[in-house]
């Protein structure tokens, strides 16, 4: 009887699964680093986008260098800090290029954001690496 009863409450337990909640970063966060002042928009299918002096780099399709890519993202929030993946896909060749940054929310509108671009995720948040972005509403 016990084996039976270990069994019934293994199985709901067994086929529970996590999932990302990507939901907290849907929407236009503004950051500001030196003077400048830049936006990530992050929306609901998956695709980024950067705001920075004007121009606008990312999304379902763009050009750069006379090529077409998109930018995506991908959040794994199992991890402290959250790991944040923005994805460069030339539309071509399928050929990727990951930006490896970490997250972490100071608030509901409030995030402390860190991206290491010597192709290695930042390990902490210090005054080289993070910028505070803010949700626009």
């Amino acid at each position: 009887m016990k084996k039976i009863l270990i069994l019934l409450l293994a199985i709901p337990l067994l086929s529970l699964t996590t999932k990302n909640d990507t939901s907290r970063f849907i929407g236009k966060w503004k950051g500001e680093d030196n003077g400048d002042i830049g936006y990530i928009i992050f929306d609901k299918e998956g695709y980024a986008t950067f705001e920075i002096q004007g121009k606008t780099f990312g999304g379902k399709e763009f050009v750069l260098k006379e090529e077409k890519g998109s930018l995506t993202y991908k959040i794994d929030d199992s991890k402290d800090p959250i790991q944040v993946d923005f994805i460069i896909t030339k539309l071509a060749t399928g050929e990727e290029k990951r930006l490896l940054c970490i997250a972490n929310f100071l608030d509901t509108d409030t995030m402390e954001f860190a991206i290491n671009y010597k192709n290695n995720r930042p390990t902490e948040f210090d005054t080289e690496n993070s910028i505070i972005l803010k949700r626009e509403k």
